[in-house]
């Protein structure tokens, strides 16, 4: 077993929320990811989060302040479910990096905010383990997106000398981070990914996700509809630029639908098919010499969508970063146990060049445990 400073914890639930993985990871001599779990959310709490998350957000401060608390003890139950399959005592671990739960991105607002809950005081005095959070408003603060954050781990474990990589994260929300051959890295959210397609499955089938892809697999894409998708200014936005759930939502899909007679079947064809076409267009405008793209994030399951990123994306290639040994669900929990890693060395976080900060930042409070 490595020794007990080298040993972090990352926590990420993304913009569907449906689950929290949970990482074990270790960074010395070289980043490895030593177990890993998606956490359940309970099915109430979920429930709630949502109905927030893609609502008009009306809410009471006593419901914001419970939900808060509530996450914060859900992140610690993962973090003690991860350690029991890992048999690792919790004074092994030097520190838990929780992302928490996105309720709210508006970097673009009058008055800029990003809004993470999880109660990082109730993980630390729950697991008795040293807990870095609020990764994202020392970013916004600067005047940067707050996001995406993956970029610089991506460069540290993916750069290849002389080649232009993309890694393609394909959560509720697609993002890409251009590593270019000359060392300069830029990254940004591309549009909605796994997100609106399991709102609308859930919808029409009361199933949280297209297993496998089949429902999209059944339909066809209506070109009328994905011309309006398309259409929204935020695909032609030149990064940095990031978004989320409060925006590419059921009720931004059905504004479009028009009251179209279309079948849910060729709705959720369409969307992956927007997924596909959004992801190629933000490739081919921002990383043209790019021959490989790797790809990790929930959506690698879903070969519908897959097949779609490599008929648009050809002739390059695509192939999840299984293939250079990563685990393609728990890259970005292990990107935040590294962001922990980072905030105890004092080191920074953020890149400018992808999030638009007037600088490097220092990412993460620390929340000591009891």
């Amino acid at each position: 077993m490595p020794s007990a400073t080298a040993l972090y914890v990352g926590l990420i639930s993304g913009t569907s929320a449906d689950g929290i993985d949970a990482a074990l990871a270790a960074f010395e001599p070289s980043p490895r990811l030593l177990a890993a779990i998606t956490h359940p959310w309970p099915e109430a709490l979920r429930a709630r989060m949502l109905a927030l998350a893609q609502g008009d957000g009306a809410t009471t401060l006593d419901e914001l302040g419970a939900l808060d608390a509530e996450i914060g003890g859900v992140f610690a139950a993962a973090v003690e479910a991860l350690l029991a399959r890992a048999r690792v005592p919790g004074s092994a671990v030097r520190a838990i990096g929780s992302h928490g739960q996105t309720l709210r991105h508006r970097p673009q607002a009058p008055t800029p905010f990003t809004l993470q809950l999880g109660d990082p005081n109730v993980i630390a005095e729950r697991t008795g383990i040293a807990t870095v959070a609020d990764f994202r408003r020392a970013d916004v603060a600067a005047g940067g997106q707050g996001a995406p954050l993956l970029p610089i781990f991506h460069a540290a474990l993916l750069a290849r000398p002389g080649a232009t990589r993309v890694v393609l994260n394909l959560g509720g929300i697609a993002n890409i981070t251009v590593l270019g051959a000359d060392g300069s890295v830029i990254g940004f959210d591309t549009g909605p990914a796994n997100g609106l397609l399991d709102a609308w499955c859930l919808q029409h089938l009361a199933a949280p996700f297209d297993r496998n892809g089949a429902f999209a697999a059944r339909g066809r894409c209506d070109t009328a509809l994905l011309a309006r998708l398309l259409d929204d200014p935020y695909f032609a936005l030149p990064p940095p630029k990031s978004t989320g759930r409060e925006h590419f939502q059921l009720g931004w899909l059905e504004q479009r639908l028009q009251d179209a007679a279309l079948r849910p079947e060729d709705v959720q064809a369409t969307l992956v098919e927007l997924t596909a076409r959004s992801v190629a267009q933000a490739i081919d405008a921002h990383a043209d010499g790019a021959g490989e793209v790797l790809a990790c994030g929930g959506g690698v399951h879903n070969p519908v969508l897959m097949a779609a990123l490599r008929r648009v994306l050809a002739p390059r290639s695509i192939g999840s970063v299984a293939l250079l040994g990563l685990d393609p669900d728990y890259v970005e929990a292990m990107a935040f146990a590294w962001l922990a890693h980072a905030r105890l060395e004092g080191r920074t976080g953020n890149l400018p060049a992808v999030t638009g900060a007037r600088g490097a930042r220092v990412l993460g409070g620390i929340y000591a445990p009891r």
